[in-house]
């Protein structure tokens, strides 16, 4: 039988409470920052936060709506930080406005929210409506389509995925080829496209691939099988997860009592027999060259896991757009 002890581990879909506002929060003012005062550049070259092509044409006080579209059919995701952004654009402006003046009527925003995350959206149906002062619109627009364009292209291509898996009990893994800083926003969205959530870093599992292998002079053997034991008795609460390129490290591997053994770039043909010798002994996962055109022909054969960096590294984002009303 399957090992039942860290079951728990090896997959879970994060969802929108799963994650930390406070970081969100950070990675927005961060974007402010980028957007509005150089943050990145030294010092030298930074200025004090200001849009002045809005300042030309947008009195603070003047309020507006707009309506954020889809270009193209997609599925939404994050929705949760249109107002999320606006907030925040709402507390610099706030900020600068009390620093200014008393006088100044506060900025203030809000968002309307029509398409939930996880929802396929056709071209030109309205995601949201947002309403606040135009500056704070205007000032505000490129940063939240940026999080919403990403999001949805990650969740949109994970949703294409893990279609083809639809019949079978293979489960469609993401990885951690993630942008840094946005690994649980981008996680996040492969899980609203359908699909599971893997290591969500290096704290969460023991995970040996070729290079700690290498690392360690336990590429096959006695040695292998050694540093599976070792890594269970030193790590009794995680879940050991042991990558193979070759069928010859199959048995010693099965034989320590790993969770989960990761066939690495193995071709179809050799899959069969692999998984045949791993049976319910270990929780299989394959990864390496999977694509699109691959993904249907690997489930057929049965493992546990199909995982790819795609669903992040190659996923383009969605054309959204803001329109004026």
């Amino acid at each position: 039988m399957k090992p039942e002890t860290h079951k728990t581990h090896l997959f879970r879909r994060l969802r929108w409470d799963d994650l930390c506002k406070r970081h969100i929060r950070s990675l927005i003012r961060t974007a402010i920052d980028e957007d509005t005062a150089g943050l990145g550049l030294k010092p030298s070259l930074r200025t004090p936060r200001r849009d002045p092509s809005t300042a030309l044409i947008a009195d603070i006080a003047t309020t507006a709506t707009a309506k954020i579209v889809a270009r193209r059919e997609c599925v939404v995701c994050g929705a949760e930080l249109i107002g999320a952004v606006l907030a925040e654009y709402a507390a610099t402006q706030i900020a600068n406005t009390t620093a200014a003046s008393t006088n100044t009527a506060a900025p203030i925003a809000s968002a309307q929210i029509h398409v939930p995350d996880g929802r396929r959206v056709r071209r030109n149906e309205v995601i949201a409506t947002v309403s606040g002062t135009a500056a704070l619109l205007l000032t505000a627009e490129r940063v939240m389509l940026n999080f919403l364009q990403r999001l949805s292209g990650i969740a949109t291509l994970a949703a294409a995925y893990a279609a083809k898996l639809e019949g079978t009990a293979c489960r469609l893994l993401d990885t951690r080829k993630t942008t840094p800083g946005w690994r649980m926003l981008e996680k996040y969205a492969v899980a609203t496209g359908g699909g599971w959530n893997h290591r969500l870093g290096l704290f969460d599992r023991v995970m040996l691939k070729d290079n700690h292998l290498a690392a360690g002079d336990a590429a096959s053997g006695a040695n292998l099988a050694a540093l599976v034991r070792r890594a269970r008795a030193e790590f009794p609460d995680l879940a050991i997860e042991c990558e193979v390129d070759t069928r010859a490290q199959i048995a010693p591997v099965l034989e320590a009592g790993a969770d989960v053994i990761l066939l690495d770039n193995f071709s179809l043909t050799d899959l069969r027999p692999a998984l045949a010798e791993i049976a319910d002994r270990a929780w299989t996962e394959v990864s390496g060259g999977v694509t699109l055109e691959t993904l249907a022909a690997i489930a057929a054969l049965g493992p546990d896991f199909v995982s790819t960096g795609a669903l992040t590294h190659q996923a383009a984002w969605v054309d959204i757009g803001l329109d004026w009303q």
